[in-house]
């Protein structure tokens, strides 16, 4: 007969200083939210999963299974298998020349990011980052001992004579941008910016990391190249993509791009972290790449988005207080609303749920300075009527947090 011993509390591992408080995460909670049924969330930018391209994809995994089985089952290579790195070449060379050597695959741009940080920070190292930015990117920077410095930003991206004096007071490491479509915010960076932009970082000799996954998700028919494809930018540049918004996050391929050796230290860091990107998903990536219309069926998901992004903008505008800014972007998945001096979104966000309807609070995107009177809403998850019913019960909340 086994006694069972008595209660014990919990063991306490030693945890890292690098993870200590950091019990959950903004994006944890994300997801927490999004899987409450009696909340409406806007916090997640979680594709509706009945866009995906499910038949397609499907009869992509049945055919590499059905003609590549035993390699796709098996080990592959850090670099990322060759087929997938051709197709990536092939979709990046329309604004940029590249070739698959320039090709590493990630496990989505997330993982990339860790990569990157893994292959170019030291403890102490400065980052710049756009003033909101990408909170997973603060995190994944973070942990590897990085400081991130905020940079200004207005309506059309980060500022550049913020920019530059910032690179001059702080000796950064790298700077980090999603010039396209940002996240938090849905701003783009029109082409002058981004030429003002690369003079800055030309100048100073700082390297760039370019993060791109919402790029091809346009409203509008425009699209923008990255700033990776200006003159004397590819070699100095690591742009990231991610087929998680095009396809599907759950299948978690991406990929970097660079030039000279920093190829074979990505490959590496790569290899310490996860050996590498499961095979059967490369192969079964590249064959939708090879055999389906993404462009397609991305204009599809992009007219539905955008059908959303018009739905919330009208419901929101109304119940906004005076003074308040909100984005209204011309693709990807975000709105970014600032309510002004006197809320606190953060402090919102309890009743937000309480009464159905869930949002990201604005200050975890901020480097240092937050401004906490913002919040990010996506837009791409729920139908129009969805999101107008939503949206003012949300608009009752803010009224209740007025300040006095």
């Amino acid at each position: 007969m086994i006694v069972p011993e008595p209660a014990q509390p919990p063991y306490r591992f030693p945890v890292a200083a690098r993870y200590a408080g950091m019990e959950s995460s903004p994006l944890k909670d994300i997801f927490s939210l999004a899987a409450r049924e009696d909340v409406v969330s806007f916090a997640g930018g979680i594709p509706d999963p009945e866009l995906f391209d499910l038949a397609a994809v499907a009869s992509c995994y049945d055919w590499v299974l059905t003609h590549q089985g035993h390699r796709a089952l098996q080990y592959g290579v850090s670099e990322g298998e060759l087929e997938l790195r051709e197709q990536a070449a092939r979709r990046l060379s329309r604004d940029l020349p590249t070739d698959a050597s320039q090709i590493r695959i990630t496990s989505g741009s997330q993982e990339g990011l860790f990569v990157v940080a893994q292959a170019l920070l030291e403890p102490g190292d400065v980052v710049l980052v756009e003033s909101p930015t990408y909170l997973a990117a603060v995190q994944a920077f973070a942990v590897h001992g990085a400081r991130m410095i905020g940079v200004e930003t207005d309506d059309d991206g980060v500022v550049p004579e913020a920019l530059e004096e910032a690179i001059r007071t702080h000796h950064p490491r790298m700077v980090y941008l999603i010039p396209t479509f940002q996240n938090p915010t849905g701003r783009t960076m029109p082409l002058a910016r981004r030429q003002a932009v690369a003079d800055v970082l030309l100048r100073t000799d700082v390297p760039l990391i370019e993060d791109d996954p919402y790029g091809a998700l346009s409203f509008t028919g425009s699209t923008w190249a990255p700033i990776a494809a200006l003159p004397g930018m590819s070699r100095r540049t690591l742009l990231l993509n991610s087929m998680s918004k095009l396809m599907s996050p759950g299948v978690r391929i991406g990929w970097i791009r660079a030039e000279g050796p920093i190829l074979d230290t990505l490959a590496v860091a790569k290899a310490a972290i996860s050996m590498q990107s499961s095979v059967v998903d490369q192969l079964t990536v590249a064959r939708y790449l090879e055999t389906a219309d993404l462009d397609a069926h991305v204009a599809t998901v992009s007219a539905v988005y955008r059908e959303r992004r018009d739905a919330m903008a009208a419901a929101i505008a109304p119940v906004l207080p005076a003074g308040a800014h909100v984005t209204h972007p011309d693709g990807g998945m975000f709105l970014w609303a600032a309510l002004g001096e006197g809320y606190d979104a953060q402090r919102m966000l309890a009743d937000a749920v309480e009464a159905g309807v869930a949002y990201l609070p604005g200050w975890s995107f901020f480097a240092d300075h937050p401004d906490r009177s913002t919040m990010r809403l996506s837009f791409v998850t729920h139908s129009p009527a969805v999101i107008e019913e939503a949206i003012g019960h949300l608009g009752a909340v803010i009224s209740r947090h007025a300040p006095a």
